[in-house]
């Protein structure tokens, strides 16, 4: 009996299980989460196909030539990435030595933990009403008149965690310089009216959520913080239990498990998109279009 007791104790002691809801697969590699680089692609792939798509709808409110439409992709990109900040291990935690692990855990607390309130409707809303608020941050500068000086300054950061989470650069020192630059262009080049940015960060906080649906893990109920579980009849039905799971959560696992094969291959086709979305704007502000056969 005593050995035996010797052998649990050297068993190595990982995070509780509590810290995190009943359903959810950890791995060592990043708690089992949608890798940011795969967030980053959604956001800029929505921003793409929604401005691609807005000529057809008759509006007028997006940024739709091709500064606005690369820009706000990438804002779009960033965005994605705003519902890890409740993750020490994510792509923001790291931006700033030490600041961004302790911001990132102080939201991972207020929020319940990963995957809780900062993966809602409720905190995409928040966030979203935070980008309007900013967005009415103007200020006259010589030469150019009124600009946005809150898109611009919100710039910053979504663009560094853009281009550090698609690896487009191999230091943070170097993706807040690209941040730099972009934030300086959004302050230069953005259209009169800024509701092109609080439409780009809802379009990525909930992009991100969705990709997080996608995998079994799931995503918090719609009505939180009011977390339904469901009845007993329903957690005993296959196929609907892993739609609305025993937590309470919700799942579409089409991609099944976060960091899966299936969600690497859903990645590259974003990519893929992006690729072409990027290459059709370039094209467009040189007076071309790219068409595929």
């Amino acid at each position: 009996m005593q050995r035996a007791g010797a052998e649990r104790a050297r068993v190595p002691l990982t995070r509780s299980s509590a810290a995190r809801p009943a359903g959810l697969r950890l791995t060592p590699r990043d708690d089992a989460d949608v890798m940011g680089i795969n967030h980053a692609t959604s956001g800029a792939a929505v921003w793409l196909a929604t401005t691609a798509a807005l000529p057809m709808l008759g509006t007028d409110i997006y940024p739709l030539d091709p500064a606005g439409a690369l820009s706000g992709s990438l804002v779009c990109a960033g965005a994605a990435l705003l519902p890890d900040a409740d993750h020490h291990s994510a792509t923001i935690a790291h931006s700033v030595p030490l600041l961004g692990g302790v911001v990132t855990g102080e939201i991972g607390s207020l929020s319940g933990g990963h995957r809780h309130g900062a993966h809602t409707l409720l905190a995409a809303a928040l966030v979203t009403a935070a980008a309007v608020a900013l967005g009415r941050i103007l200020t006259p500068v010589p030469l150019l008149g009124t600009v946005a000086l809150g898109p611009a300054i919100a710039t910053v950061p979504l663009v560094c965690f853009a281009v550090k989470a698609r690896d487009f650069v191999s230091n943070w020192a170097t993706a807040w310089l690209l941040g730099l630059v972009a934030g300086l262009l959004v302050l230069i080049f953005s259209p009169d009216s800024t509701i092109w940015f609080p439409i780009a960060i809802g379009l990525g906080f909930v992009a991100h959520i969705a990709g997080d649906l996608l995998t079994v893990e799931g995503v918090p109920a719609p009505t939180w913080p009011i977390q339904v579980k469901p009845p007993r009849t329903w957690r005993r039905t296959p196929i609907l239990n892993h739609l609305w799971k025993r937590n309470g959560y919700f799942s579409l696992p089409l991609l099944g498990h976060a960091g899966s094969i299936r969600e690497h291959a859903f990645g590259v086709l974003l990519g893929l998109y992006c690729i072409y979305g990027f290459a059709e704007v370039v094209m467009r502000a040189a007076g071309l279009h790219l068409a595929i056969a």
